[in-house]
């Protein structure tokens, strides 16, 4: 679960535009974060890179996700995680998600095909050699296209306590997905200080995070909306992610000197 959270929220997170007129993001962007472990070591790295193609004649965004682990955490757990959406510029809406992971050991070679308009999915495994349908909700998104999808809503009129929700689906299941607005705060980053708009993702409670509210996210406060600070409280100790490179973006970054 802790990795699945840490992703959504990475390659998949945040904010729902009622006309898709995309204004935070566009062909080129590449953001890049560092992970570490309880603010002391380095537990790896994790990037987002956009680029265009096309799809039964509608152009498309495909987005590249990569997550791997480095330094002293890759001695003992080795990460090495690829996941891929394409979406139509139009909607924002996925036709088709790719994940390709392994996670000490654990491997995963899924590829999931949307039909938004019958409200299935079809995923097939190429690890067992099998494929099954699913019905999905309207409007579902993938872990990645998520945070693309969102990261174009205005977000000027809310207020503190409102609740964003979307349904994303991904290991054959649905799930619903929200996202809680907790104000305005400027943060420090590596490259300045930054306006922010703060939220907290509502998650199950388990056996890996503390209780059911124990992740911050942090956006820039500004038209692109980039995930700059993500901070999970873990059972033991806690996992960070903070934006280390960026390039491409498709407005002025907002650096606060």
């Amino acid at each position: 679960m802790k990795k699945k959270i840490i992703y959504i929220l990475l390659f998949s997170s945040i904010l729902v535009q009622a006309q898709h007129n995309i204004k935070a993001f566009k062909k080129g962007e590449l953001l890049q974060y560092r992970i570490s472990y309880s603010n002391f070591f380095n537990a790896g790295t994790a990037t987002l890179n956009v680029t265009e193609t096309a799809n039964s004649g509608k152009q498309a965004f495909h987005i590249i996700g990569k997550g791997k682990t480095t330094g002293v955490t890759s001695w003992f757990f080795k990460v090495k995680d690829i996941y891929q959406s394409y979406f139509y510029k139009e909607s924002l809406l996925p036709y088709r998600f790719v994940r390709k992971i392994n996670e000490g050991g654990h491997t995963k070679n899924k590829e999931i095909l949307f039909d938004q308009t019958a409200k299935k999915a079809t995923v097939k495994d190429y690890k067992h050699n099998t494929e099954a349908k699913y019905t999905t909700h309207k409007n579902v998104q993938d872990m990645i296209s998520t945070l693309y999808f969102l990261r174009n809503q205005d977000l000027s009129k809310m207020n503190s306590g409102d609740e964003i929700a979307l349904t994303m689906f991904f290991d054959e299941k649905n799930y619903k997905f929200k996202m809680r607005f907790l104000g305005r705060e400027v943060i420090k980053t590596k490259f300045g200080k930054v306006a922010t708009i703060k939220f907290r993702p509502i998650v199950q409670a388990g056996r890996v995070f503390k209780e059911k509210e124990s992740i911050t996210v942090w956006v820039s406060d500004d038209k692109n909306k980039t995930p700059l600070r993500i901070k999970a409280s873990l059972a033991v100790g806690s996992l960070r992610a903070d934006l280390d490179l960026y390039k491409g973006l498709a407005n002025p970054f907002p650096i606060i000197f």
